[in-house]
C-alpha cells in the first residue's frame, strides 16, 4: 500500500502539482513572516510598504496576499490611495471578485463604510456601473462574449448593491448622474452587441427550426386510400419514426416559443442577468434535441423505405446525416456550457 502511494506521487503531472502546491505554501508562509516583521515597524513605514504591495496584489488578484496583510495590520483596510479607493472599491474597478469576497469578513459597519462616497460623491454602485477599457473586450472578436459580460456585469452591480444602503442607488455623484445612468452610458455598447448578437442567432436558428416543422409532417410511404391509415404503420421502425417526430415538433416549437421573445425584447440591462439568457439556453437546448429527434427520424425512413434486405446502407447515409448535428455541437456546445455556468452556476462570488 505504501508503495503504491510512493509510485502514485512519481506520475510526472502528479508530481508536478504537488511541487506547484509546495511552492505556493512555502510562499505564503513567507508573506505572512514578512507582514508580521513590517507590521512591528512605525505607522509611516508600515503604510509606506503595505500600500503599494496591496494595490498590486488587488490589480492581479491575489487575496491571500490581501488577507494575510490585513490579518497582521488590520488598519490597512483604510487605507486609501490618491483617488480616495480602499482595496474594496479597487477591487470592484478591477474587477477581482476574490479579492472582493474579503469584504464578507468585515462587519456591518465596515462594509457600509468601505462602499461609501469618495470625493466625488460616488458610491460603491457608482464604481461598480463603470466599464474601464482594460476590462472590456474585443466585440469584434467575441460578439457571444459581450452577452457573457454583459452578465457578468450585472452580477457585479447586483453583488455590490447588497452591501450599499438603501438610497444608495438613487443617489447622484458630483456629476449629477445615479449608478444606473453611469451603468447605461458606459455599457452601451455592450448592450448594443449583445442586442445584434443573440438576434442573429435567434433569426438563423428560427430558419433552421422552420425547415424542421415542415419535414416532420411527411408521411412515410403514404396512406391507405380505403382506411386512411399510413401504410406502413404496422412496421416496427414506423413507432421509432412516430415518437421520434412527435419530439423533433415538439421541440421545434418549444424552440420557437423561446425565441421570439428575443427578438422582441427590449433588452433592459437587467435582462441580461437571467431572462436572456434562460431563453437562450432552453432554446438551444430544444433545437438540439430537435435536430437529433429529426436524425432518428430520417434513419427509420431510410429503414422503411429499403427494408431488412438493405439494411446496410443505413451506416452511410445516418454517418453522413450525422454531420450537421456534430457540428452544431462542437460550435454551439462551448457557448451552451459556458451560458449555463455563469446562470446556474457557483457565480462569480460563490
Amino acid at each position: 500500500m505504501h508503495s503504491q502511494k510512493e509510485d502514485y506521487f512519481t506520475v510526472p503531472h502528479v508530481q508536478c502539482i504537488r511541487e506547484k502546491k509546495e511552492k505556493q505554501h512555502h510562499a505564503l508562509q513567507l508573506v505572512k513572516f514578512l507582514c508580521m516583521e513590517v507590521a512591528k515597524s512605525n505607522l509611516s513605514k508600515v503604510e509606506m510598504i503595505f500600500k503599494p504591495v496591496l494595490r498590486k496584489a488587488v490589480r492581479v488578484g491575489i487575496p491571500e496576499i490581501v488577507e494575510e496583510i490585513v490579518l497582521s495590520y488590520p488598519s490597512a483596510l483604510f487605507f486609501m490611495d490618491p483617488g480616495s479607493l480602499n482595496i474594496f472599491k479597487y477591487a470592484i474597478l478591477c474587477r477581482r471578485e476574490r479579492v472582493f469576497n474579503l469584504i464578507y469578513q468585515t462587519d456591518h459597519a465596515g462594509k457600509r463604510f468601505m462602499l461609501g462616497e469618495d470625493y466625488l460623491l460616488n458610491n460603491g454602485l457608482h464604481l461598480v456601473a463603470r466599464l474601464t477599457h482594460e476590462h472590456q473586450i474585443n466585440l469584434k472578436a467575441s460578439a457571444a462574449g459581450a452577452v457573457l459580460q454583459m452578465q457578468r456585469e450585472m452580477q457585479w452591480f447586483k453583488e455590490v448593491e447588497k452591501f450599499s444602503q438603501p438610497g444608495d442607488k438613487e443617489k447622484r455623484n458630483a456629476d449629477g448622474m445615479t449608478p444606473i445612468k453611469v451603468f447605461s452610458e458606459t455599457h452601451q455598447d455592450l448592450t448594443k452587441e449583445g442586442e445584434r448578437w443573440m438576434k442573429d442567432i435567434a433569426t438563423s436558428c428560427t430558419i433552421v427550426a422552420a425547415l424542421i416543422a415542415t419535414m416532420v409532417f411527411a408521411v412515410p410511404g403514404g396512406n391507405d386510400d380505403h382506411n386512411g391509415q399510413p401504410i406502413l404503420s404496422k412496421q416496427k421502425a414506423f413507432a421509432i419514426f412516430g415518437i421520434s417526430d412527435a419530439l423533433a415538433l415538439f421541440s421545434c416549437i418549444t424552440y420557437v416559443f423561446m425565441f421570439l421573445p428575443i427578438l422582441t425584447s427590449r433588452y433592459e440591462e437587467e435582462d441580461f442577468l437571467f431572462i436572456l439568457p434562460r431563453r437562450l439556453i432552453i432554446g438551444l437546448v430544444a433545437l438540439f434535441v430537435s435536430m437529433l429527434s429529426t436524425l432518428v427520424a430520417f434513419g427509420a425512413i431510410w429503414y422503411l423505405v429499403f427494408g431488412d434486405d438493405k439494411a446496410w446502407i443505413l451506416i452511410p447515409i445516418v454517418a453522413l446525416a450525422s454531420i450537421p448535428v456534430t457540428l452544431f455541437v462542437a460550435l454551439q456546445f462551448p457557448l451552451l456550457v459556458a451560458m449555463i455556468q455563469s446562470t446556474y452556476g457557483r457565480g462569480l462570488f460563490g
